[in-house]
């Protein structure tokens, strides 16, 4: 584990987290990456909690909640209870107004917290997601334990997540961007899997959504794109290197296609009665 350490990206562990999240706190990485903010949309969430057994009423926590799109859907679709924790304050209080837009602010809950310290009692949920999150966080392993110990024995967990062997990437997808991108410290499925079972969860389902990453690619492709045309002062003073994101973004897409990165999903039950 990490425990704050600097890592490979050179930011200490905490430093790393901030700078995530201002980076997906802006306006414009949202333009750039649409609502749902991970590859495969509502349609993969969907999937997802399919195989989370919920029913009305059960509690979920959904860890990196962003905006809340995943957590409105969860209870607005299955009648389920949701606590979403982010990092970011500024993620914190969109989520509340659209819990409140969408007249769910009864079911679906948003604190500003840490992943690997959730703000949450031992065993109170009955499921536990974290969509395109656990790839980014600094200290994986501390993260399976938190998701472990919020979960009831027999508890679920769901995760859609990008998926690398990272001693295949290029040069354009290991440096600071690409990291935040969801992608420098993306880890193989086999190797998430072990992260889990090493915390008491064991992997009862994966599936690959390799094309939903391409899908993806070319979305924020074609959005960029518009954006350069129409916004680049907004993109420069976020941060977008307009000089090098055709380089990274093909650099990715030929990741895709040889395997090096994908998109993946995983369940994993706690043990336990």
């Amino acid at each position: 584990m990490s425990d704050g350490n600097t890592l490979r990206s050179g930011l200490p562990g905490d430093a790393l987290k901030a700078c995530c999240a201002d980076a997906y706190s802006s306006d414009v990485v949202a333009l750039l990456l649409g609502e749902s903010y991970h590859p495969g949309g509502s349609a993969l969430t969907r999937r997802l909690a399919d195989g989370l057994h919920l029913a009305a009423e059960r509690r979920v926590l959904d860890v990196a909640s962003g905006r809340g799109t995943t957590a409105l859907l969860l209870a607005d679709a299955y009648g389920v209870r949701v606590d979403g924790v982010d990092y970011a304050p500024a993620h914190t209080a969109l989520a509340r107004d659209a819990a409140r837009a969408a007249g769910l602010a009864e079911r679906a809950a948003f604190a500003t917290g840490d992943a690997e310290h959730l703000p949450h009692p031992d065993a109170v949920f009955d499921a536990v997601v974290c969509e395109c999150a656990l790839c980014t966080f600094p200290d994986k392993a501390r993260a399976a334990a938190e998701f472990a110990r919020v979960l009831k024995p027999g508890g679920r967990l769901g995760i859609t997540d990008v998926t690398a062997a990272p001693d295949r990437l290029p040069p354009e997808l290991t440096g600071l961007a690409a990291r935040i991108a969801c992608i420098a410290d993306a880890r193989p499925l086999a190797e998430y899997a072990g992260i889990l079972a090493a915390a008491g969860l064991r992997t009862v389902r994966t599936e690959r959504h390799d094309q939903a990453m391409t899908r993806m690619i070319d979305q924020i492709e074609a959005r960029l794109n518009l954006l350069r045309m129409t916004a680049a002062g907004r993109l420069a003073e976020a941060g977008v290197d307009l000089a090098a994101a055709p380089a990274v973004l093909a650099a990715a897409r030929a990741a895709v296609a040889d395997g090096t990165l994908g998109y993946a999903l995983l369940i994993a039950e706690r043990g336990g009665t």
